[in-house]
């Protein structure tokens, strides 16, 4: 059993929180956070956009920590999930990676593409593992793709395209401020960009083209340029204006003898699934494979399984890796920067 002590009570850290009670695995040891409110268990504020709403909690058993420090110093925990707002990912994570603790990060994975680069190698010297929280390969319809690639049920990969857009995130005082949540780019695009490079790998180039709000990208469209000219691949993301629609993601992806399509949205508060996970073959068929619904937070069980399955068998995970999270952030920058200066940005 894996000792896990949670930095940070706000929507994620309750969310692992509650993943971590479906694990059979792991379970929360100690949690860390400066609100005296969620350090006496009432979480009733918290809040995010989608799971259930904070409610007072049974921390019995649970060792709580005001200071950060004095949790990465217990001796009975093995595990640091850091839910802490991204501008303190890359100093916890370093603290506690050298204090010889395995380490859980949420995406992204820093703000800084430096910051990232010194958190991978500090784990590398410390010989400890470094996962990142990039959840959405654990979403059923993100897996479904990832396991058609991985066994080539298609053939090979010639792109897609992708899109992921919110209505503006009111109860977030901080979400376009550059050095808080980072804006959409940061905290909503990682998500495809690092499902990009887990199927087609670095690009060569990326062009983007947007309008900004204040210091940061509000919306924008990127362009994705491969060593291979067949490969074609695009995203779209960012905030609307106006509340009606919360939120909405899907993609088209297309294979040598396949196309999968799918489509998500929150409208009016309520879902919609637009357009089931579907398979455009070749042959003319279009199927709809069975894919099992599940509550949200069911994805984060499974992406915290895979973490603690990848400590207790020594092995680095090919899916939450601090080098792929690093890959994805990079690939944020460079289209940040493609966006400032009109031109393609280039990854060499």
């Amino acid at each position: 059993m894996i000792n896990v002590g949670i930095a940070g009570i706000g929507f994620m850290g309750m969310i692992h929180y509650l993943a971590y009670r479906k694990l059979a695995g792991a379970q929360v040891a100690a949690i860390s956070t400066r609100n005296e409110q969620r350090l006496a268990g009432d979480w009733t504020d918290i809040k995010g956009n989608f799971g259930p709403q904070g409610e007072v909690m049974d921390l019995a058993g649970v060792a709580r920590y005001s200071q950060l420090d004095d949790m990465i110093a217990d001796p009975d925990i093995q595990l640091i999930d850091i839910c802490l707002p991204p501008h303190l990912h890359a100093a916890a994570t370093i603290k506690a990676l050298e204090a010889g603790k395995h380490v859980l990060c949420e995406k992204p994975i820093a703000l800084q593409a430096v910051d990232a680069e010194r958190m991978v190698e500090t784990a590398r010297r410390c010989d400890r593992q470094l996962t990142i929280g990039h959840v959405l390969p654990f979403f059923p319809e993100f897996d479904f793709v990832c396991s058609a690639v991985q066994r080539g049920d298609y053939g090979r990969l010639l792109g897609g395209r992708f899109h992921r857009l919110i209505s503006d995130p009111l109860w977030l005082d901080d979400f376009y401020d550059p050095q808080g949540a980072g804006g959409p780019m940061f905290d909503l695009h990682v998500h495809d960009a690092h499902f990009i490079r887990l199927l087609f790998g670095v690009p060569e180039s990326v062009h983007t083209v947007g309008r900004m709000r204040g210091e940061v990208a509000e919306y924008f469209t990127s362009q994705f340029r491969f060593s291979d000219p067949e490969v074609v691949v695009s995203a779209e993301s960012g905030t609307n204006r106006q509340q009606g629609r919360a939120f909405t993601h899907g993609f088209e992806i297309h294979l040598e003898r396949a196309t999968l399509l799918h489509d998500f949205a929150v409208i009016g508060d309520q879902p919609k699934l637009l357009m089931p996970v579907t398979v455009l073959t070749d042959s003319g068929d279009v199927i709809e494979p069975e894919i099992a619904a599940q509550d949200p937070v069911d994805s984060f069980v499974g992406e915290l399984d895979e973490v603690t399955r990848c400590i207790q068998e020594g092995r680095e995970s090919q899916i939450l890796s601090g080098e792929l999270a690093r890959d994805a952030l990079l690939m944020c920058h460079k289209q940040n920067e493609s966006l400032l200066a009109g031109t393609s940005a280039s990854f060499s």
